[in-house]
């Protein structure tokens, strides 16, 4: 695999690219939600699946895999945000069935990606001797 250009290593990893995928399918269907969600619903759920993006980047130029794992692990959080907001637009009637169950599909795939390089980030943590709170 070629490293991304000027060092930004977190384009090369496949959790971010998976990341950026998932952005783009829940980001058309809340274009789909109506107008009184704009600042609600819709403005939430992109803040959520930006911040998964945006802290996977920010935390790969930190010094150490302990100060990566942080911003891993806030990305894990937003991903549950944007889960629970399909949850609230399937229920208000926003999405249908199949549609929820295709974004919860892929954020299941995305979380198990997370989980993983949040524990080999901690492993190599404790394998340098550094402790870390769990």
């Amino acid at each position: 695999m070629t490293e991304s250009p000027n060092n930004f290593r977190f384009r090369d990893w496949p959790v971010y690219r998976d990341s950026r995928t998932l952005r783009k399918n829940v980001m058309a269907l809340v274009k789909t939600f109506p107008a009184e969600e704009r600042y609600a619903l819709s403005d939430q759920t992109r803040r959520a699946l930006n911040s998964i993006l945006l802290n996977l980047a920010e935390g790969s130029n930190k010094n150490t895999d302990k100060d990566t794992r942080v911003f891993v692990n806030r990305s894990q959080g937003s991903l549950d945000e944007v889960v629970s907001c399909m949850d609230c637009a399937l229920d208000d009637g926003y999405i249908n069935e199949n549609q929820h169950t295709r974004v919860l599909k892929e954020a299941h795939l995305l979380a198990k990606q997370l989980k993983g390089f949040s524990v080999y980030l901690a492993l190599s943590v404790k394998d340098k001797g550094l402790k870390i709170k769990d």
